[in-house]
């Protein structure tokens, strides 16, 4: 979901459609002018992102699975809004990432404001791919806002890595946020059957799937990888044992909700809740707390309103709205 004022919301369908909705009215219209989009499993229409100091006319940032003969691969586009379509359809970065299954695709997108943006990509369900440096699958990108590499990226000068990737060794992020505040990136990936992961992102670094894990194999009691640490390789600011099943990562910044300012909240798929995670200033994992359990409903994504409220989405087509009393 993105806002493109204080009232008009956009949201993508996994489908492959793109809804605009009138947060007064609850109304909905479709948008027009989607390319072709490879709707499979998991893949299909995926994230919509505005960039900050969004104003009417400029770029609407979009990934998608696109097809690749029966493959889908994850793709970064963007285009402008003109009434009720989609004008000047680019797409950004064709990503190296299609495989023949129908799983992991990632995606989210998010921006530093200082012109770059990153945008996550599962491993594709192959999980080689985690450490694999000439594919994109199973890393977190960043790009400039026009699609070019960053002359900064941590691996543009090295001939056995795309420039593109930012970090790597991820399963499957399905939720980031930036933190302008602390110049800092945060993600929120699904481990295997346990082990889902809050990661504070840094450039270069491997994240270790599938080498580490907390994570057991989904056919039997088993560990996933050789341990749960190794040298080289990043440890979660978080783990979820049993896994909640990730869907999305926010940042909040207290405008309506003060003692929440900083705090990270991320859609329980699995556990069907809003999972809240306090920080310290060290930027370590101090508290939790689990909202609107009771509602059973799969949350899919979040998203701050330009008044501070907490708006979220359901697997059941509902979205909601969280405001002060």
């Amino acid at each position: 979901m993105a806002f493109l004022n204080h009232t008009e919301l956009l949201v993508s369908l996994r489908a492959g459609q793109l809804l605009k909705l009138d947060m007064i009215t609850g109304k909905s219209s479709k948008v027009h002018n989607l390319p072709g989009i490879h709707h499979a499993g998991q893949g299909g229409l995926l994230d919509v992102a505005v960039p900050p100091g969004y104003k009417a006319g400029d770029w609407i940032y979009f990934t998608y699975s696109k097809p690749q003969g029966d493959r889908g691969a994850t793709t970064l586009a963007r285009a402008r809004l003109q009434d009720d379509k989609l004008v000047q359809w680019h797409d950004l970065l064709v990503t190296v990432s299609a495989t023949d299954t129908g799983r992991h695709f990632g995606s989210r997108i998010a921006f530093d404001g200082a012109g770059h943006l990153f945008f996550s990509v599962g491993d594709r369900g192959h999980r080689p791919n985690g450490q694999d440096l000439m594919t994109h699958a199973g890393s977190i990108l960043r790009l400039n806002l026009d699609g070019s590499v960053p002359q900064d990226n941590p691996f543009v000068n090295r001939k056995d890595a795309l420039p593109e990737i930012w970090s790597y060794g991820h399963r499957n992020p399905q939720g980031m946020a930036f933190d302008a505040a602390h110049n800092r990136l945060w993600s929120i990936e699904h481990g295997p059957r346990g082990g889902d992961e809050i990661n504070l992102i840094l450039p270069g670094r491997n994240y270790g799937w599938p080498v580490i894990s907390y994570g057991m194999e989904y056919w039997g009691p088993v560990k996933v990888g050789e341990s749960t640490a190794k040298a080289g390789m990043e440890q979660p600011v978080k783990v979820y044992i049993p896994s909640i099943a990730p869907g999305s990562l926010m940042l909040y910044s207290g405008k309506s909700f003060p003692e929440w300012k900083h705090n990270l909240f991320a859609g329980a798929l699995k556990l069907t809740h809003i999972n809240r995670v306090a920080l310290n200033s060290e930027g370590q994992a101090i508290a939790e707390e689990r909202l609107l359990a009771d509602l059973g409903k799969r949350v899919r994504a979040l998203l701050e309103s330009p008044e501070g409220w907490i708006v979220f989405s359901t697997d059941d087509g509902g979205i909601y709205q969280i405001k002060p009393k």
